[in-house]
C-alpha cells in the first residue's frame, strides 16, 4: 500500500533559523515559505536526493503546531509521511483494519497541492502518520 518516504516533518519555533541552520551547516537546498492557512502552519522544504525534510512553523495560535511545541519546546519530528497510489482505497483499508483516521477522515489538500491525510500516531507506534497520494 505504501509507496516511498514523501517527507520527514519537523516542528521548528523560528522558521528562518531553521533554514539558516541547514543552509549553512549543511549546504541544503531549501524552498521558499508557502502559507498553509488551512492547516495552521508555515512550510519549508528542504530537498534531499532521495526525500523531502519538511520545517513547520506555527501559523496562528490555534495552530497543532504550536500545540505540539507547547509539549516540546525545542522542537522536534512531527511526523512522517508516506506516498500512495489512491489515497481514498488506502484509508478504506487502514479504516477496515481498525485504523484511525484523523479529522473527518477525508483528505484535505496538502503543501504539495495533493490529497492528504493523518493517521492517529496511537494506531502506528507512536508516531503521527501522513499518507499523500501522488
Amino acid at each position: 500500500m505504501i509507496g516511498r518516504l514523501n517527507h520527514v516533518a519537523i516542528a521548528v519555533r523560528d522558521l528562518n533559523a531553521a533554514v539558516a541552520t541547514y543552509k549553512n551547516a549543511l549546504g541544503a537546498k531549501v524552498s521558499e515559505a508557502t502559507a498553509q492557512p488551512e492547516h495552521g502552519v508555515t512550510v519549508v522544504f528542504v530537498e534531499l536526493p532521495n526525500t523531502k525534510i519538511e520545517f513547520l512553523e506555527p501559523l496562528g495560535e490555534n495552530s497543532p503546531i504550536a500545540k505540539f511545541l507547547e509539549r516540546n519546546p525545542d522542537g522536534g519530528i512531527h511526523h512522517v509521511c508516506y506516498e500512495v497510489d489512491d489515497i481514498i482505497a488506502a484509508r478504506d483499508q487502514l479504516k477496515s483494519r481498525g485504523a484511525r483516521v484523523l479529522g473527518d477522515g477525508n483528505p484535505k489538500i496538502g503543501a504539495h497541492g495533493k490529497p492528504v491525510l493523518f493517521l492517529h500516531p496511537k494506531d502506528f507506534l507512536g508516531t503521527l502518520t501522513e499518507l499523500e497520494q501522488v
